[in-house]
Formats: structure tokens, sequence, C-alpha cells
């Protein structure tokens, strides 16, 4: 029988230190972890607006390897951009693995509805304005009281870590991708002329086993040249020695005329 393992809701934040064991975790994510913007866009779904958050982050993102996700709120949606290895080593840090990892999910779409500040760590508190979730210092805000996560029912809104992503950044991937394109056009066009090549040798071959009426297979041509090669040896060596015969007889000519030999000194 299994037993259905206990779950956890924990918010993760740079700047808080969590006491965990060993049980399945949701995450909320501290709003330093990411960037969050409201937009309104001419369209009806968020699969639609994927395409467009790199070009709507564009200004915004300092320098850094980002994945992205999006979600739509009423007529507006909501794009977030956020580098899985600040989340990842984070993660490492608090020693939490990503097979404990249930679900991960923004502050904003979990704790949009909070009444007044929430303090989170010991110098930062949390408070929703203009419907974004906002993180500040907690002398600007007078505070309500402390998170409390526990009770929370959280939303579909998840996202997904990449955990080899960051390695190599879209841009270089981009460049991986021209690069092995152009290797793979290059390798076809050599197999092109190579096979072309390799056709032009085998009707090269053919119209010379036709010309010199030569056997199908290599085997019996090799064949072929061994017994002439043979005979040729043959016939060359017995020309040399008739020819030191003749020169020890004195015979200057020979000729063969009408079934006649005329041998003469």
């Amino acid at each position: 029988m299994k037993f259905k393992q206990d779950k956890k809701t924990v918010f993760l934040d740079p700047h808080t230190q969590l006491t965990l064991s060993d049980e399945k975790l949701d995450i909320i994510l501290s709003p330093s972890l990411y960037w969050v913007k409201k937009v309104s866009l001419p369209l009806k779904h968020a699969r639609d607006a994927k395409k467009l958050l790199v070009s709507l982050f564009e200004d915004l993102l300092p320098e850094g390897s980002y994945s992205y996700s999006v979600y739509k709120q009423g007529e507006q949606f909501m794009i977030f951009a956020y580098e899985d290895k600040n989340i990842l080593e984070l993660l490492a840090s608090q020693g939490i693995l990503l097979s404990n990892v249930s679900s991960i999910h923004f502050a904003q779409s979990e704790l949009d509805t909070i009444k007044g500040a929430i303090k989170i760590n010991d110098t930062q508190s949390i408070y929703v304005k203009e419907g974004i979730v906002t993180l500040v210092p907690c002398c600007w805000i007078e505070e309500s009281g402390d998170l409390d996560i526990a009770d929370i029912k959280l939303s579909k809104h998840t996202l997904t870590l990449q955990q080899f992503g960051h390695i190599v950044d879209n841009k270089s991937l981009i460049s991986i991708g021209v690069i092995l394109s152009v290797f793979i056009l290059l390798t076809w066009i050599e197999l092109f002329i190579l096979n072309k090549h390799i056709q032009t040798i085998e009707q090269e071959s053919a119209e010379v086993f036709s010309k010199y009426h030569l056997k199908p297979t290599m085997f019996q041509n090799k064949a072929l040249l061994k017994k002439y090669t043979k005979i040729h040896t043959n016939q060359t060596k017995m020309r040399e020695e008739f020819s030191k015969a003749l020169k020890i007889k004195d015979i200057k000519k020979i000729s063969y005329k009408e079934n006649r030999l005329k041998v003469s000194s």
C-alpha cells in the first residue's frame, strides 16, 4: 500500500533560511527571483503571447540567460522573466532536491490578494500595488503581519525550471544551430558531389568493360590478367632465347612468305 506523501508550501527567498524535512514542496518564489509586468495585448490566448515575451522585456532585464512565462488575468496578461540558474542555486543552498519539488509558483499568482504589507524576512516586505506583488524594504511601509502561506490554495499557474538551459544562452543556441545547419548543408553538398563522382566512375567502368569485352566480375578479370601475363612472360622469354640463337648462327634475316620460311646470313 502506498501512502500519500505530505506536501508543504514554502516561500523561497534569498534572505530566508528554510527549515525542512523530507517532504514534497510547493514553492512560491519571492518577487526578488523574477521580473513581472502587466500588459495589454491584442491577443486572445497566453500561448499567442509567448513569442512576444523576449521583446517585451528587452529594455528591462540586465545581462543574463532568461526563461519566460505568461498567463492571462482578465483582459490583461501577466508576463514573467526569470533566471533558472539563480533559482536552482538557491534551491541547492537550501538543501532542496528537485525530486522533492512538487510545483513552483510566482508570488504574483499566489499572493496578489493579500491586504496590507506582509513581512517576508528581517529587511523586506511584500505588498500589492496596482495589482503587482511588490518587494520593498520594511522601513518603507507599515506592516500588517508576518507571511503565513500554510493555508493558501495554490493556483494552476506554475513554471518549470530548465536544469541545463542556463549553461548556454538563447543567442548562443541560435548561433550553434546556424553553424550546425551550415555544417549539415556542406556535408550534404559534399555527399551529393561524391555520389555524382561515383556514378561517373561506374559509368566509365561499364564502358571499359563493354569495350574490351571484360568479364562481369573482378575475380574473373584478375584470373584473365594472370593468364595473359603468364603467356606474355613466356613469349617474351622465348623471343629473347630465339634472338640469342640467331646471333650465334650469324643469321641476319628471317622472312616468311607464301608459307615458306627463308633464312639468310
